[in-house]
């Protein structure tokens, strides 16, 4: 059974002529009449009498209103995938991590809403891990993370590098840590911490980094929000490890000092740090959403305004 026996079906039953029916297909008659054949072989029914005009048997009355479903079914779906390929998506939903929402994107998300009106903008702040996890369940249709090479795998994933970013400290202004222009490791790693919670890209790293200078991390907290970092660390106690563009806020309120580490200073001491402490920030989509105008015009403004010029300097 095929869908043009179908269409066929239901051309005849709607004009009651197998010629008529032909002509509202774009095909002969005797191509008809073949895909009629066909049908009734495949269903073992005759479903029209063959007088003058084609009159529906039994079988035919009772197929027609299923045929009628699935043809329309099939014009509905047809008419979704035209509109998606030439752009008339009704949504485009995006899952970023924290501080990409609060610094970066706010610029580019104005812009596609101005450039896309009729596409509603749905914007999710989750942590790297998550953020990937839905976009290959087909949830979100592009995700901004951190970079996570066992994480973005396959051949239609599609990853674009965005920035890379240096780890600083923040702490408050009254803590010990508050008194260096820049922070060795070996001072860094006596106090506790709050970090993000589990499945965070950020919190991987940063315990990978302390695993490799052979520290224990000394996580008192675990929290999921800038705001709850900033409440936390402003108390005194505890300090934090987050990515300059998470800082941006920071940086003018004066209960928090933001200060930079020192990877070269204590090359000599047992705790030292020889390269940079940075993290990098992508951007990943699949391949076949990449070629839908909305998508392809949101990843575009990312590139070119994601980070502003001079963010980073």
């Amino acid at each position: 059974m095929r869908l043009e026996q179908l269409q066929a079906f239901l051309a005849i039953a709607q004009t009651g002529s197998f010629q008529q029916a032909a002509k509202k297909c774009g095909v002969t008659q005797s191509t008809i009449s073949r895909q009629i054949q066909g049908l009734e072989a495949d269903l073992g029914v005759e479903l029209f009498h063959r007088n003058t005009h084609a009159k529906l048997t039994l079988g035919g009355e009772r197929l027609l209103p299923r045929v009628r479903k699935i043809c329309q079914e099939w014009e509905f779906a047809t008419q979704e995938l035209t509109d998606l390929i030439s752009g008339k998506q009704p949504e485009l939903c995006v899952a970023a991590i924290h501080s990409i929402c609060s610094s970066y994107l706010p610029e580019v998300l104005q812009m596609f809403c101005h450039n896309y009106p009729q596409v509603q903008l749905r914007v999710t702040s989750l942590g790297s891990d998550r953020s990937l996890k839905v976009l290959k369940d087909g949830l979100v249709d592009l995700a901004i993370v951190m970079y996570n090479k066992f994480l973005i795998t396959g051949k239609e994933m599609v990853v674009k590098n965005l920035y890379e970013e240096p780890i600083e400290v923040l702490v408050g202004i009254n803590h010990p840590l508050a008194e260096f222009r820049s922070i060795p490791w070996s001072e860094l790693v006596k106090y506790p911490q709050v970090v993000f919670k589990d499945g965070y890209g950020m919190q991987r790293l940063i315990q990978e980094k302390f695993d490799q200078l052979g520290a224990v991390l000394k996580a008192a907290l675990e929290v999921n929000t800038l705001d709850a970092f900033r409440g936390v660390v402003r108390q005194g106690k505890l300090i934090a490890l987050l990515p300059h563009s998470a800082l941006i806020e920071a940086k003018f309120d004066p209960s928090l000092v933001v200060r930079s580490l020192n990877n070269n200073e204590d090359k000599d001491h047992e705790l030292g740090g020889d390269s940079s402490f940075t993290r990098r920030v992508v951007m990943v989509t699949t391949q076949d959403r990449l070629k839908i105008p909305p998508i392809e015009h949101f990843w575009q403004l990312v590139a070119d305004h994601i980070p502003p010029k001079q963010s980073l300097s």
